[in-house]
């Protein structure tokens, strides 16, 4: 602790002498907080160490410094990658996509008190090797709403300054898909409804990549967008959504869960659900002769709010600080692999 600071208050007859130290983290340090009341240690602030075992994505950003506090505002969160923390570690995260399978990588021994959490923004079906990570895990954070940390890819919020913004259309539905397989739901749908309406298909599937600033600017020229999801889960709702058609002011038209479970995220007049018709070509039909006023009334929700997009992993991280205090404790996920597929 570093005696050159300290600073007395007085509240309800109780004085309090609190001195700030620092706590090393690898190459970083961090204020630490440590408060006598009478005599007696009262308080003991310090920030909730995250020990990432492996980055999510292929490029490992900068975590040095207080990056939730500077970049979202969360206080109390330190992120690191440097495994020699392990031991000062108050929650180690383990991404699906690093998992090896079997236990050789991961740490041989947990510290008393510290918690796992298991990451997957994956569906089920594209989810291997589920079954080797029973009894691991005392979290998990996914997209899914029942999660412990709830990672959604977007979400609305409230905009009290938002406007109705629609682009000028130049054509009728577009689809922007880079694994195209034949056996997928979405492919059935797709071949089926192209018989009755043209699409505009662009991505690797179609040898039409789109860079990444090109992408909304060309979904945007559609009046639909066909934000079909690669196979059918609870709460999976993807970018396909989020970005390719709510942000590019394109109405969507989505396959995936149930309409009921695409409206506890957004409004129900703001997309079409294929499911809402009897057969495609009544789909088809809906789509081509729809009016103009009634075309408008799909962005109404353009005047209550804006899309904010999850798409760097730090952020996602950090959240796990925010929920911190409210996770259950001494909590293992007995069978991953049957919470997961449920």
């Amino acid at each position: 602790l570093d005696p050159s600071w300290a600073k007395q208050e007085m509240w309800s007859g109780t004085v309090a002498v609190c001195r700030v130290g620092k706590l090393r983290l690898g190459a970083s340090t961090k204020d630490l907080i440590i408060c006598a009341c009478n005599g007696e240690w009262c308080q003991h602030t310090e920030p909730l160490v995250v020990l990432v075992w492996d980055w999510p994505s292929k490029q490992v950003p900068n975590v040095s410094g207080d990056i939730c506090h500077e970049l979202y505002g969360i206080t109390g969160c330190w992120l690191t990658t440097e495994r020699q923390l392990l031991d000062q570690a108050d929650v180690v995260v383990f991404p699906h996509t690093r998992l090896q399978p079997g236990r050789n990588r991961l740490p041989k021994e947990r510290p008393p008190g510290q918690n796992w959490v298991w990451v997957s923004l994956e569906s089920p079906s594209n989810t291997k090797a589920l079954a080797g990570w029973n009894q691991t895990f005392n979290w998990v954070m996914t997209y899914r709403r029942d999660s412990d940390i709830f990672i959604p890819y977007g979400k609305l919020v409230p905009n009290r300054s938002a406007t109705v913004n629609i682009p000028t259309k130049t054509n009728l539905v577009s689809w922007v898909i880079s694994n195209y397989h034949r056996t997928q739901k979405r492919a059935e749908v797709y071949r089926n409804l192209s018989r009755y309406l043209h699409v505009n298909i662009y991505g690797k599937a179609n040898k039409k990549p789109l860079c990444k600033d090109c992408l909304l600017p060309t979904t945007s020229k559609s009046k639909f967008y066909l934000a079909f999801e690669n196979s059918i889960h609870q709460d999976y709702i993807t970018e396909k959504l989020w970005r390719n058609s709510l942000m590019a002011s394109t109405v969507p038209v989505v396959l995936g869960p149930p309409r009921a479970n695409y409206e506890q995220f957004i409004p129900a007049d703001s997309f079409i659900h294929v499911d809402d018709f009897g057969s495609l070509a009544e789909l088809a039909t809906f789509l081509k002769t729809m009016n103009s006023s009634r075309y408008r009334q799909f962005f109404a929700w353009q005047k209550r709010y804006s899309v904010k997009l999850y798409t760097d992993w730090r952020e996602r991280i950090c959240t796990i600080c925010t929920a911190y205090p409210s996770l259950p404790r001494g909590h293992v996920y007995p069978d991953l692999e049957s919470w997961f597929n449920t």
